[in-house]
């Protein structure tokens, strides 16, 4: 196939969070996982309804306040870190709470073996939405 415009690999990309409310949200992402806001402003019809965050030098999350918050179960993000074990003990120390699934093995502090090498930890924040810390050792 023949692409008459750039591939979207060019691109920076960032992921886009609905929430339920931004007030929790900002509660959340500013105040347990220490992200800084680097853009605040209106989510449709919402005043002050949307963030964005910064992380790894560059915008990485939109949060936005929307009815659809929550509607997936599947893993929206990934942080990938040198130090998980420090990283699971400092949001740890935040009030994340780290999940565990059926079916895998985690540490007592709810880091598993990734498949192919490597550890892996998963939290949600209030609305349900997952992420997660990833190193290769």
């Amino acid at each position: 196939m023949r692409w008459w415009f750039m591939p979207l690999s060019a691109y920076h990309l960032r992921t886009s969070i609905a929430v339920s409310g931004i007030a929790r949200a900002v509660e959340f992402y500013e105040g347990r996982l220490g992200l800084q806001p680097l853009w605040s402003g209106p989510s449709a019809t919402i005043p002050e309804g949307g963030r964005v965050y910064g992380s790894g030098g560059g915008p990485a999350l939109n949060v936005y306040q929307s009815a659809t918050a929550g509607a997936t179960r599947a893993t929206l993000a990934t942080w990938y870190v040198d130090d998980l074990d420090g990283i699971v003990d400092e949001l740890s120390a935040a009030g994340v709470e780290f999940a565990r699934y059926d079916g895998l093995e985690h540490d007592a502090r709810g880091i598993t073996p990734r498949a192919g090498g490597g550890r892996i930890a998963w939290f949600q924040d209030p609305d349900g939405n997952t992420f997660a810390v990833e190193a290769d050792s």
